[in-house]
Formats: C-alpha cells, structure tokens, sequence
C-alpha cells in the first residue's frame, strides 16, 4: 500500500482534499482508487467558473475496466484544472498526490465545516485497509 501523506483529507469515495494557500482546495483520487481502477484512459473535469456541491459527482475518471464518478469534497467555485489530464490521464495512476490532481475548488463559506467531516489520513487507512480484506 502507498504511503498516504498526512496534510490530506479524504472522501469515503476516495478523493482527497488537500487546503492550500488562499483558502484553496486542491482535489484528486487517492493511490489507492487509481490502482482499483487500473489504467487510466480518460478524465472529464469541470469547467472553470462552475460551482460544485460537496459529496455531489462533478468529474469523470475512466479506465479501461469502469468510469466512475469523482465527487466534491467540498463545495466552491472550481478556479482550476488539470488540463494536462486530457492529453495523459494516466498521469493520475503515477502521481495520485501530485501531478495527478485533478480541479481546484475556492471553497465557499460553509466549505470549512465540510474539511472537518473528511477522513484524515489515519481513518482513511483504515477504511482501504478494510477494502482489501
């Protein structure tokens, strides 16, 4: 299993949130949802300018065995994506913490208490941990 690092929260869907400076959200799929779905072929993202709801679907990752569903963690105002993806998603099967992320949420208001009902890294593990038994 890959290390998780601990300045992320995570979905029980799999994604993680990682708050950045000016009250960013950076959003992706964990390692451990990348190597559920094996390789990737496909990523539809939102667009800039839309507002996602958290726990609501907002993009698409595809794989040669499913597509599914990647939801908010938090809801905002997406400021960026990873255009890159659409040229190379596998991207996100080699660095799911790091160039693999996917769209940026401005979070609104209410956005902080929404950080605070994600699994920190400990309870994310424990909950992949029971995945795969």
């Amino acid at each position: 299993m890959s290390e998780i690092p601990g300045d992320l929260k995570f979905l029980k869907s799999h994604e993680w949130a990682r708050v950045e400076d000016a009250d960013q959200v950076r959003v992706g799929i964990s390692d451990h949802a990348q190597s559920q779905l094996g390789d990737l072929v496909y990523v539809e993202l939102p667009n800039v300018g839309d507002h996602v709801e958290a726990g609501n679907a907002c993009a698409v990752v595809e794989s040669v065995k499913a597509a599914s569903d990647v939801y908010a963690p938090v809801s905002g105002e997406v400021v960026a994506i990873n255009e890159s993806l659409g040229d190379k998603p596998e991207t996100i099967n080699e660095d799911a913490y790091g160039d693999g992320w996917l769209f940026v949420v401005k979070p609104d208001a209410e956005a902080k208490d929404e950080l605070e009902e994600l699994l920190d890294p400990d309870a994310y593990a424990e909950l992949i941990e029971g995945d795969e038994h």
